[in-house]
């Protein structure tokens, strides 16, 4: 299988793909690549609808250049920490921030989670994140604001009373259970709109199979939390 950066041809025939259509499975089978290697050229481009293959060259040799040009103060030192190879770990943060971004977040709050869990300390401060991330504090307080509100992340005080945000065993616990609630209340809404439109019309009907669905989703939900809620807190062996 190859490696290496794609090429200028690679990205003709991934334009050629998405415009026909075809599954990232597809297309990356046919260019004998991973199929994240497709779908995260696809995603950091623009997306399905926009994917332009000179526009997506040049952007990753621009990014390329950026890199070299400068990296942000403190960067290098947490990705040389234990050894690791940056590039490795550039590249595998893309790919979770493009899997992150395909379960339905934003970019921004794509970025601040991958960054947040590899981080080795598990938490940075909102300063430490625009550094890291090179992006404005007010996009940082957004992007937080929203991920708490998921709770994806939660917040705590150091011992010099600096906020940070935290990513741990009871923040991804937690979010589960975040989620739970939501399908819960979306049940709940259903049925509401079953009164409204009456429960032997086919709308209603719809609503009220919609509803069964979310109670029964959520419910599975947090008793898979609970499960595997002390795999969390299991030591690799």
């Amino acid at each position: 299988m190859p490696g290496g950066r794609l090429t200028q041809q690679e990205r003709q025939q991934i334009a050629l793909g998405v415009a026909d259509g075809l599954a990232y499975a597809e297309i990356a089978r046919r260019l004998d690549r991973p199929t994240s290697t497709v779908t995260r050229e696809v995603m950091r481009n623009g997306g399905p609808a926009a994917y332009r293959a000179d526009l997506a060259h040049r952007a990753t040799e621009r990014r390329a250049h950026q890199r070299r040009k400068a990296v942000p103060r403190g960067t290098e030192a947490r990705l040389h920490a234990h050894g690791r190879d940056p590039e490795a770990v550039r590249e595998f943060e893309e790919a979770m921030t493009t899997n992150i971004m395909a379960s339905g977040l934003p970019k921004m709050m794509a970025r601040m989670l991958t960054c947040l869990y590899t981080t080795d300390a598990g938490s940075l401060t909102a300063g430490e994140l625009v550094q890291h991330l090179g992006v404005s504090k007010a996009s940082v307080s957004k992007a937080v604001a929203m991920l708490e509100s998921f709770g994806l992340i939660r917040r705590e005080r150091d011992e010099r009373r600096r906020e940070r945000y935290v990513v741990d065993n009871a923040a991804l616990y937690q979010s589960m259970i975040a989620s739970a609630q939501q399908n819960l209340e979306l049940a709940r809404i259903a049925r509401g709109g079953v009164g409204v439109l009456g429960p032997d019309t086919p709308a209603g009907i719809r609503l009220e199979n919609v509803a069964r669905f979310m109670d029964f989703v959520a419910e599975a939900i947090v008793r898979a939390a609970e499960q595997a809620r002390e795999v969390l807190y299991a030591k690799g062996t």
